[in-house]
């Protein structure tokens, strides 16, 4: 006699949630070579040591961010971020008392930095979302996942991330095609509030986009342009504006990227009278000459 077994929808579900998480699992490239070979042996000894004691804390432990982009790009970055879902600061004690390594927490956003005795700094949040009250505020953060925390980034290549826990060391986790955009050049934000959420993305667009020779998606251009022609810009403050500015000036050719600002009408933010000439070029070249001696 044959039995007939029903199923809610809720199983189906579930069980179709899973099959699909085992076949990304599968299609997921790991890269404990890439890592073992890029990598000076003390970082690399670093991370899987912080992916046992996630296991010993029952937590998960992600490298994300810049550092993913550039192992990727064969590029130096030993800039690491370690983002955990669950409690990130005590994961980051928990650690400084394995090294004897120093702890500065930051409570209200869950992060934490430990300092190393020869200097090294670690940098170890929580996973987060991120909301924002107005345009150019400071975001409210509270405990979420690691695609929540990746989601709430500025541009696609910088959403990936790599799992540290042992069972998976290495396991690539790129939920919204960094990769691909790596692959193809392409400066990507993840959504159409982005740069109002935070004009300071606009900086971060042009000086990625001149350091890697890369290019902004046609859609990623077009909000660049709109939030530039809602003058948010002006409601960033002297402190957050003059950090991008920095950053920017430090890049290898700043030429390129205030010439770049000029393009998208965004020098006249610095100063009312600043805009694009042909002696502000020559300026530049010669202050490139100058520095360079």
């Amino acid at each position: 006699m044959a039995v007939i077994t029903t199923h809610s929808t809720a199983d189906l579900d579930g069980v179709a949630s899973t099959v699909a998480a085992v076949k990304r699992r599968s299609r997921s490239p790991n890269l404990i070579g890439t890592l073992k070979h890029r990598l000076p042996a003390p970082i690399t000894r670093l991370l899987h040591e912080a992916g046992e004691l996630a296991d010993r804390m029952d937590l998960s432990a992600y490298v994300v961010g810049g550092f993913v982009r550039d192992l990727l790009l064969d590029l130096r970055n030993l800039d690491l971020d370690i983002v955990i879902e669950g409690d990130g600061i005590a994961f980051a004690r928990a650690l400084g008392r394995d090294r004897k390594a120093r702890v500065k927490t930051h409570e209200r956003f869950g992060t934490a930095v430990v300092i190393f005795p020869d200097g090294f700094k670690l940098d170890v949040a929580t996973a987060r979302s991120e909301s924002y009250e107005y345009p150019t505020a400071l975001p409210t953060v509270e405990p979420s996942s690691i695609k929540q925390d990746l989601y709430r980034r500025d541009f696609t290549i910088n959403t990936m991330a790599v799992r540290l826990n042992a069972r998976n060391f290495g396991e690539l986790i790129d939920f919204y095609g960094g990769r691909r955009d790596l692959k193809e050049k392409t400066l990507r934000v993840l959504h159409s509030l982005s740069f109002m959420d935070d004009p300071t993305r606009i900086f971060r667009a042009i000086r990625f986009e001149q350091r890697f020779g890369f290019h902004l998606s046609r859609e990623t251009l077009a909000l660049i342009k709109s939030a530039v022609k809602t003058d948010l810009l002006h409601r960033l403050s002297g402190h957050r504006l003059l950090a991008e500015l920095i950053a920017l000036l430090c890049e290898e050719e700043p030429r390129k990227a205030i010439i770049r600002m000029a393009d998208l009408d965004v020098l006249r933010f610095i100063h009312p009278k600043l805009a694009s000439s042909i002696r502000l070029q020559s300026l530049l070249c010669r202050v490139e000459v100058a520095l360079e001696w």
